[in-house]
């Protein structure tokens, strides 16, 4: 570097204006119901529960048949995990709806407690 101090142009108050307008703020939005939602309430999202898992080696996997038991890290009375896309957002009780699978949600998870898990 020199020891020459650069000399900065002078600013031309005709062309800039001594009322040069400063840009405008941006407001908040104002509060109120929601904006149309219509074309995202469409895109579908993947919902799974898990019941519980499971850390195998290969040859136990190997070694699964028809009628195998795979004990789980869950009881049977504890509350399933339901995620949408990969993401914990609740718990819920596992229930038969008209000889289907369902499961009922007991917790919802508050968005910071999910981020952590």
């Amino acid at each position: 570097m020199s020891d020459e101090s650069e000399e900065l142009p002078e600013i031309d108050e005709e062309l800039v204006g001594a009322d040069a307008e400063k840009p405008e703020e941006i407001e908040a939005p104002a509060a109120g119901p929601p904006p149309d939602l219509g074309l995202i309430m469409e895109v579908p999202l993947r919902l799974s529960v898990e019941v519980g898992s499971a850390h195998l080696p290969v040859r136990d996997v190997l070694a699964l048949s028809k009628g195998s038991i795979v004990e789980l890290d869950r009881g049977s009375g504890e509350p399933a995990d339901i995620y949408v896309n990969d993401r914990l957002i609740a718990r819920g009780e596992i229930s038969n709806e008209d000889d289907r699978v369902a499961v009922r949600i007991t917790e919802l998870i508050a968005k910071n407690a999910a981020a952590v898990g």
